[in-house]
């Protein structure tokens, strides 16, 4: 896995989300001559001069300008894979090595660039370490001690009781009229504690950029790309006497792949576009993203490929925004201070070869964690302490949800601190990472959407927070892994702060 997983907030960092909307919702075009001077199409149009890349083209939803803009994209060596005209996004391919270039030079292009540094022919998830199976003899030694109402495997799902979610399922599990869209590696709809609640006419496959909603393209491309099935089953594992439950029992999910099928599950932003206008047509509710787009962990507004990527991604969860989605995302997994002046990135880009910056993520956006409207997820363990491994920041992180810690070690049959969910091929699994964090804070809002069937993402978001328990920064210097070196300062007081935005969710308050 590459990285499955971090932003600013709403309502507690104004100025950055007004910055935010203002500079990516409508960038102004970089020219305005149709072509560079002296080019034709003969001398733009080198498409076989070069790599093959994915590229995303940003301009006007006015039809004439569309329909100019993919007459130049042709013009220029490009081949239109979609157009989502709602948006102003258009996807392209093009082995031309100026095609970025060139269409920015368009008229009526607001901004373009490649989403990729690696060609076509050759995922970024947030979960922390390795997956650890659940063997059969373990499972059946962990079902021997269930008491009567639990699932087989609840002795050892620490998160539920953390956040009320068994008492809340007694209350209300969540309604049949409401589905979380698992934005992920794919799901495997045919796990007995996800078939219950799965919901195949609001899956598909976007990896291309295009949705594929051929029977099971929503699928994990194979078992190695575990992760959006453990996802799933955090949010909507139902209450069946097999396996786990999730947080949210009754609500549906429904699967959207963007991960790449190969060993690298890079999720770029083309598929990632795809899915939120996707989610947003298919009347999803609430979307999990425990990612961030590939290949920048951070994208830098002077960058224009960059750019690019924040425009295009920025369009698609607006675009499910005003449809009524709340998007939820995870902080991520490097204990970054996402309110710093300065934070290093070596990791990018990943699709080839990463070269070490220093990036200030005011500026330069963890997409689409940091995306105006979002909610930002930091995890905790369950001593209620943010985990090791949580990125944070004051004014970004909006709530926290349960992600798993392995130095916070839970009284549990397995005494295992990560959080045990549904893996493919009926199997079980432990993870831990702002990945299952984000899932866990998505359930609670389709518990919230459950009781409040017209409140709209804004309303769905305020409400997590108000419903929130916040245990306030550490008296003590936070030590995460126990080693005697201080590994991150909290900022902020016991209502709202870096760790923790406006505290850990509560589903049982959700429901009450």
């Amino acid at each position: 896995m590459a990285h499955l997983r971090s932003r600013r907030r709403l309502g507690l960092a104004v100025p950055v989300v007004l910055s935010l909307t203002a500079t990516l919702g409508f960038l102004p075009s970089v020219a305005s001559a149709a072509t560079p001077a002296g080019t034709t199409a003969a001398t733009t149009a080198r498409a076989a001069d070069g790599p093959g890349l994915a590229y995303v083209v940003n301009t006007s939803t006015d039809h004439h300008t569309i329909e100019s803009v993919q007459q130049a994209i042709a013009r220029n060596g490009g081949t239109i894979v979609a157009s989502y005209d709602r948006i102003g996004v258009i996807v392209v391919h093009s082995a031309n090595p100026d095609f970025g270039t060139l269409m920015r030079a368009v008229r009526g292009v607001q901004s373009a660039g490649a989403t990729r540094t690696a060609p076509l022919t050759a995922a970024g998830t947030t979960d922390e370490g390795a997956v650890q199976v659940l063997s059969k003899a373990e499972a059946a030694k962990i079902a021997q001690g269930a008491t009567a109402g639990e699932e087989p495997l609840e002795a050892d799902q620490w998160d539920l009781r953390a956040i009320g979610a068994d008492k809340a399922a007694t209350i209300n599990p969540g309604s049949r009229n409401v589905t979380v869209g698992v934005i992920d590696t794919g799901v495997d709809d045919t796990h007995p504690d996800i078939a219950p609640n799965f919901s195949a006419s609001q899956s598909a496959n976007c990896v291309s950029g295009k949705a594929d909603t051929t029977y099971g393209a929503w699928r994990p491309a194979d078992a190695d790309h575990y992760h959006g099935t453990h996802v799933a089953g955090e949010i909507a594992a139902a209450r069946n006497g097999t396996g786990v439950a999730g947080v949210a029992p009754g609500v549906k999910v429904a699967s959207i792949t963007v991960a790449q099928p190969d060993a690298t599950s890079l999720f770029y932003p083309e598929s990632v576009v795809c899915a939120f206008v996707f989610a947003a047509d298919h009347g999803i509710e609430i979307t999990n993203n425990s990612y961030y787009v590939d290949p920048w962990l951070y994208n830098c507004m002077d960058d224009p490929d960059q750019r690019a990527i924040v425009d295009a991604v920025n369009r698609a969860q607006l675009y499910a925004q005003h449809k009524g989605t709340l998007n939820v995302a995870s902080a991520g997994n490097s204990n970054d201070d996402l309110d710093a002046d300065a934070i290093k990135d070596a990791s990018s880009p990943d699709d080839s070869t990463p070269q070490t910056r220093t990036v200030d993520p005011h500026k330069c956006f963890d997409v689409p964690t940091q995306l105006p409207g979002v909610v930002t997820v930091s995890a905790v363990g369950v001593k209620g302490a943010k985990s090791y491994y949580s990125s944070y920041g004051r004014g970004v992180v909006d709530v926290a949800g349960p992600g798993g810690d392995k130095y916070q070690i839970p009284d549990t049959p397995s005494k295992n601190g990560r959080i045990l969910s549904t893996l493919p091929n009926n199997q079980y699994g432990f993870l831990q990472g702002t990945s299952m964090a984000s899932p866990h804070v998505a359930a609670v809002a389709a518990l919230l959407k459950s009781a409040h069937p017209h409140a709209t993402p804004a309303q769905l978001q305020a409400l997590l927070k108000a419903e929130a328990d916040n245990p306030g920064c550490p008296t003590e210097p936070y030590d995460g892994n126990g080693d005697g070196v201080v590994d991150a300062t909290c900022a902020g007081g016991k209502r709202v702060n870096g760790f923790y935005g406006f505290g850990v969710v509560n589903a049982l308050r959700a429901v009450e």
